[in-house]
């Protein structure tokens, strides 16, 4: 072979493997950036949905408090499906104290320590009068925030609430229920344990001389002291005196007429709301107790859109459905000699009220509607969504829900229309010797007049005396326990 012949085969076997080598390098390199350009595309779909997702998600959150809002939308499938619509329920009871309250409580207790009126881990004291809810939420709070509780509640409420307020550390004192006027009502007994709280140590040695010992808040809270500056006739408050800032305080949060309550709802559970539904949001249906979440919640969604209907669920013995509709704040069942109870004159608890507090006059002007629901139909709807949607909610909850069902009815409602209620509370957690296991009633029934199913005889004997007591609650109540009342209702054209 000639020189130049050898030379010309070690050039043409260098250029294939460099060919070789391009093309497979080119081939790597293809590969690699579809699958880079895959991979970017994958991270930035899950950054959208991510995006989408209720804050605190994946993160590390900030004890209790941290748990609190953001809660999710749950579709009521039954009643959607029956009707047509989207019927959606916030889920409130999956706060960690088992309530929409949770919110209220924290805002409350945030906007006093902002301003400067409590400091945690001091021996303060907050006192509240409730029927159980707020009680078991300030409690909560405020047992991760270093505060001690009072919790002054009618008597007549559920046993599981007071046994709740215990476990979490609260003082409790029951009083008899009573009109609003009257000194012993719990809301103005709450008022005077609060300015009680102290008073022995701020007056030790001040005798015939005048002072005060409640620190101005200019709100309708109220704030007392046990520190010798309040030992004057005006109190000039300096949060800058460690005296006045490291001694105990009692701070009486009054969730009727605080505006915080009204806050929570504005600038939380309503964006909550609107973010979820993407802003396709037909009508917002709630209760009113101290009338904060359907304040808030309904001035924000008005806000976003005018036309989105706020509507009310009343329940018996409650005014504020005769006042939305007629402009007076009665109920038929305060005529004398016709009570029950003092406060609202119905099964329900949680909601309904008979006079004219601050939150409640922040959301009359954009309340639509009002729906009275009576107490047959709110254990009804109780009962037919434990059956139908394994949803062990309560009676104030139902309310809601046969309230939101009439409106549908009423507006004719049938091609998908988005409407947002609230679920206030859990059963599993509250009113367990009242109204709790009512949505229960019908399958223990099943299993104890049904001895071929095998399992009567396990049934235990607790889930009996249960039945029994809160039927027989429900009698003794004359309230009638008529399971038809929802099919009635979801049939009517």
């Amino acid at each position: 072979m000639k020189p130049s012949d050898s030379g010309f085969s070690w050039f043409l076997n260098n250029a294939l493997c460099h060919v070789a080598y391009g093309v497979f390098i080119g081939l790597a390199l293809s590969v690699t950036s579809t699958s880079l350009v895959g991979y970017l595309r994958e991270c930035r779909s899950k950054k959208r949905k991510f995006s989408t997702r209720p804050a605190g998600c994946g993160e590390i959150l900030d004890g209790v408090p941290g748990l609190i809002g953001n809660t999710p939308l749950v579709r009521i499938n039954s009643l959607s499906e029956a009707l047509g619509v989207e019927i959606l329920g916030k889920a409130e009871y999956l706060n960690p104290g088992g309530s929409v309250k949770d919110r209220v409580a924290l805002r409350m207790i945030q906007d006093a320590e902002r301003q400067g009126l409590l400091h945690p881990r001091t021996g303060s004291r907050i006192f509240e009068g409730t029927v159980g809810s707020t009680g078991i939420s300030i409690a909560t709070i405020a047992r991760a925030r270093g505060y001690d509780t009072t919790i002054i509640m009618p008597d007549d409420v559920a046993e599981e609430k007071v046994k709740a307020l215990l476990c979490l550390g609260a003082e409790v004192r029951r009083v008899r229920p009573a009109s609003i006027v009257d000194q012993k009502q719990y809301v103005n007994m709450a008022r005077q344990a609060a300015l009680a709280f102290g008073l022995e140590d701020v007056a030790e040695g001040t005798e015939g001389v005048q002072f005060s010992h409640e620190i101005p808040t200019g709100s309708p809270s109220l704030v007392t002291t046990t520190t010798s500056h309040a030992q004057s006739g005006e109190m000039f408050v300096d949060n800058r005196d460690e005296d006045l800032t490291s001694k105990p305080r009692g701070f009486f949060a009054d969730q009727f007429e605080n505006k915080s309550n009204f806050y929570a709802h504005y600038e939380g559970t309503g964006p909550e709301i609107w973010r979820q539904t993407n802003g396709k949001l037909h009508a917002f249906v709630s209760g009113a107790g101290t009338g904060g979440t359907i304040a808030g919640v309904g001035h924000y969604i008005k806000s976003m859109n005018k036309d989105i209907k706020v509507v009310l669920a009343d329940p018996e013995g409650s005014g504020l459905f005769n006042k939305v509709k007629y402009g007076v704040m009665y109920d038929r069942k305060e005529a004398e000699g016709t009570k029950r109870r003092h406060q609202v004159d119905t099964v329900v608890e949680g909601i309904g009220i008979n006079r004219m507090a601050n939150n409640v006059s922040l959301a009359l002007p954009i309340i639509d509607d009002a729906f009275r629901i009576t107490d047959t139909e709110a254990i009804a709807m109780s009962r037919y969504l434990v059956k139908h949607d394994g949803l062990f909610i309560g009676s104030s909850s139902a309310c809601n829900l046969v309230a939101c069902v009439k409106l549908v009815r009423l507006l004719g409602w049938k091609e998908g229309q988005t409407i947002v209620t609230v679920l206030y509370v859990s059963r599993s957690i509250r009113t367990t010797s009242q109204v709790v296991h009512i949505g229960m009633v019908d399958v223990i029934r099943v299993l104890v007049i049904t001895p071929s199913s095998g399992e009567d005889q396990y049934l235990p004997s607790r889930l009996l005396s249960h039945v029994c007591r809160n039927d027989d609650y429900l009698q003794a109540a004359n309230t009638l326990i008529d399971q038809s009342l929802v099919e009635t209702l979801l049939s009517t054209s």
